[in-house]
């Protein structure tokens, strides 16, 4: 019998599971990083620190296994941009993450020139910082010495995932995988490849881009000194494409939300590549096989953060967990709506300009109230994204698979399916995006002979919807009445 160690890299911090071939989690290690906000609407990460805290989570995890892994799976937070020096494998920036809004300015440019209809055919996305591309292109525009590199071939560049392989194998793989490549605005649907049209769009010099490889394959070996073994790096995927994957979601129609830092929510559209009319997003997952598949997405770019604003910068509980309890204390919300747009709204609204709004405040407002609106506004959220892609996959979707932290919040489940009128399903292991890695990796390896080995076993928590029709359309008309007002703001 085998195992295989999972890294899923986060956006606050890293964790490494050694899961056996059974699907038991032997190990466990986790460690927290820094998050820089040097500007309003910026946020940045040091890649040392990400790579030094993920080698720390990973031989925390060997040590308590008491076994060596036979291989390693990645998953990453997608669209956080690191440039590094090809020789030292030194950064040469902080990493621009995925929640910065620095280049919304140059989005608004770009959108205005006509480009984005043959863009969003091309892959998939639309114009939003949220994206690599003009994060990278920032990079590159702002440092004059940085671009004559680029274009000589001295410098890499790519997603977390391509740090983590390049100095995880020391320097001898620049790669990143198709999930990854398509959430950067320099990937072609069509050719599976970096798209040279979009490259002069945005200004990037190909020679710094990594190799685009299958999520499930060898890609290269480890430094043996790191973990004390040499250990082939066979799985590699963005984390909402392996919670996909890790969910057993592989087959058109099959969807997973993922309730972390943000809400990801995806469809297996299988080979299909549905266009969506509703601000949805046409990316790359995986295949039963492990190899590019295509799926809906939509992103909410704050969940699970509002509950730790609440916790962390207004003091009203002591814990996320205690959320919970909160909920359950009051009847309702009191009429308040909380729309935690801190970094702007996602899908289906794209409104980078747009910011927490909080409304329906009286005098009777209590902790509790204000709590108990952040875990609904999850779940209006995420009810706004399936309505969507209902509508532009023409699916019917059976069920709806969670992971991520938030969904240990069994009240947040049952509100979950309320709102939406259709099952959630929870599994026992709700680390699914570390899972999905896994998978991919022990696939290549032949530790599983398929993903229905991988999930047997799996069980699953169901919470059936428990209101009316004429209620559930009360809620989420005042939602969409709050909604609106963030909206308006926003847009003056």
């Amino acid at each position: 019998m085998a195992s295989i160690l999972a890294i899923d890299e986060g956006t606050t911090g890293s964790t490494a599971l050694v899961i056996h071939q059974d699907g038991r989690v032997l190990a466990r290690g986790y460690r927290e990083f820094t998050q820089y906000f040097p500007r309003p609407g910026w946020v940045e990460h040091d890649p040392v620190e990400i790579l030094n805290v993920t080698i720390e989570a990973v031989q925390e995890a060997i040590a308590e296994a008491g076994e060596m892994p036979v291989g390693i799976g990645i998953t990453n937070q997608r669209e956080t941009i690191v440039v590094w020096d090809r020789t030292t494998l030194e950064p040469l920036a902080r990493a621009i993450v995925w929640q910065d809004r620095r280049t919304a300015g140059r989005c608004q440019e770009l959108r205005s020139s006509g480009v984005e209809p043959m863009v969003r055919e091309r892959t998939g996305l639309l114009f939003d910082p949220y994206f690599s591309a003009t994060k990278l292109a920032w990079l590159i525009e702002n440092d004059p010495a940085l671009r004559a590199r680029a274009e000589r071939g001295d410098v890499a560049a790519g997603t977390i995932d391509s740090w983590l392989i390049a100095r995880l194998t020391g320097g001898r793989h620049h790669a990143t995988d198709h999930t990854n490549a398509s959430r950067t605005l320099l990937y072609s649907l069509h050719s599976n490849d970096w798209d040279d049209e979009l490259l002069t769009l945005f200004g990037i010099p190909r020679p710094v881009l990594p190799d685009i490889v299958p999520s499930s394959g060898v890609i290269g070996e480890s430094i043996p000194d790191l973990f004390g073994a040499s250990l082939p790096i066979a799985g590699v995927a963005g984390d909402q494409q392996a919670a996909l994957f890790g969910q057993g979601c592989v087959e058109p129609g099959l969807a997973k939300n993922t309730y972390g830092t943000g809400a990801f929510l995806l469809v297996n559209t299988g080979q299909d590549r549905p266009a969506s009319s509703q601000g949805l997003l046409t990316t790359v997952a995986c295949d039963p096989e492990g190899q590019p598949a295509y799926a809906l997405e939509g992103s909410v770019f704050i969940a699970g953060a509002a509950i730790q604003w609440l916790r962390d910068g207004l003091g009203l509980l002591a814990r996320a967990s205690e959320s919970e309890a909160l909920a359950r204390s009051v009847e309702d919300t009191g009429g308040v709506h909380f729309v935690p747009a801190f970094v702007g709204l996602g899908s289906p609204h794209w409104e980078p300009a747009a910011r927490g709004t909080i409304t329906g405040l009286t005098r009777g407002t209590t902790s509790a109230h204000l709590v108990r609106a952040a875990l609904e506004a999850m779940a209006f959220s995420s009810n706004d994204l399936l309505q969507a892609m209902v509508g532009d996959a023409k699916v019917t979707i059976p069920a709806l698979r969670v992971d991520g932290g938030a969904v240990a919040n069994s009240w947040l489940m049952q509100f979950q399916a309320d709102v939406l009128g259709v099952p959630v399903e929870r599994p026992d292991m709700i680390e699914t995006t570390a899972a999905g890695a896994a998978a991919l990796a022990g696939l290549a390896l032949g530790v599983w002979p398929n993903v229905d080995a991988f999930l047997e076993g799996r069980q699953f928590d169901r919470f059936e919807p428990s209101i009316d029709a004429e209620t559930r359309a009360r809620l989420s008309g005042e939602w969409d009445r709050a909604i609106e007002t963030a909206l308006s703001w926003a847009r003056g």
